[in-house]
């Protein structure tokens, strides 16, 4: 579509975090039976709630159990994972949602360490996705997906990585990043409960990058979270590739709903060279923000509102 999507549905406190186990094993029933698997519209799963999502590891009859919350620190961990019914049968068939899935974020809880993954299913409805642990404290991995019959859902558990742990404050206020030999600018101001344009524009050697590739079925992915308390949204932006209409770079445009006032980290992916690359900036949401040309009310949320 031509018009941007906006961040709806708001996690004000996603707590969607998993586990991770770095040795062999994972998550199994009762030694010596076939795994206890199913498709997500096989069942009576209870209703959804029109609440947040991420806020709970349970919800809508669909449960993430952990692997393993507590790990050490290492560049080479494996995390795994299980999405169970009500009935604790893991959940195996999901519907694709920018083209994956299923869609994971780490992230420590001081914003740093930020991780975009992608797991992959094994037959007995277990997650596994390489990860590096490097950084030691606790952390936040935020997943979203949608069931076989299109339902919607952020699930989470805290994920703690044992070691020395210095936190880091939140990085200042920011508009210009440079990284992996490009300047991303952004503009475009965010005001709570109002969507407005934020547009990041790609340079390289002061050229406009023309040519991005395609990534996630669009020019470029963002994800945002509250620093306060790590509140999630995920989206992406207005257009796809294939449209017709929607230009390569130098900018891409997104729609931004904030939840409330507070700062907030924004982190930005973007394909170019063959390889993904990511610029985060530190946005300030006040009562007082200015409301750029075509600002528009944001609906209520009705549900999640998944970018994914």
């Amino acid at each position: 579509m031509n018009t941007p999507t906006k961040f709806t549905g708001f996690a004000l406190g996603l707590v969607a975090l998993f586990g991770v186990t770095l040795g062999v094993g994972a998550l199994v029933g009762t030694t010596g039976s076939e795994p206890d698997t199913h498709d997500a519209t096989d069942g009576e799963p209870a209703a959804k709630t029109g609440g947040p999502g991420g806020l709970t590891s349970s919800e809508g009859g669909y449960t993430l159990v952990l692997a393993d919350p507590i790990t050490d620190a290492t560049r080479q961990g494996t995390l795994r994972f299980r999405i169970e019914d009500s009935s604790g049968r893991a959940v195996t068939h999901y519907t694709p949602n920018h083209e994956k899935d299923l869609h994971l974020i780490l992230v420590r809880r001081d914003t740093a360490g930020y991780q975009h993954l992608h797991p992959t299913l094994g037959p007995d409805g277990t997650w596994s996705t390489p990860v590096d642990l490097t950084r030691a404290g606790d952390h936040r991995v935020f997943a979203d997906f949608v069931t076989a019959d299109g339902q919607p859902f952020t699930l989470g558990a805290d994920l703690r990585v044992a070691g020395q742990y210095t936190p880091r404050p939140i990085p200042a206020p920011n508009t210009t990043v440079t990284v992996d030999g490009y300047t991303v600018d952004m503009k475009g101001g965010v005001a709570p409960a109002r969507a407005t344009d934020v547009t990041f524009t790609v340079t390289r050697d002061g050229k406009p990058v023309t040519d991005l590739q395609p990534y996630l079925g669009a020019y470029g992915h963002l994800v945002a979270l509250r620093a306060a308390d790590l509140g999630y949204l995920h989206v992406h932006p207005a257009g796809h590739p294939d449209d017709g209409s929607t230009a390569a770079g130098p900018g891409v445009t997104f729609a931004v709903t904030a939840p409330s006032t507070g700062d907030y980290r924004l982190y930005f992916e973007f394909r170019h060279g063959g390889a993904v690359h990511r610029a985060e900036f530190t946005v300030p949401v006040t009562e007082t923000v200015g409301e750029p040309a075509g600002t528009q009310i944001a609906p209520e949320p009705t549900g999640h509102g998944h970018g994914h």
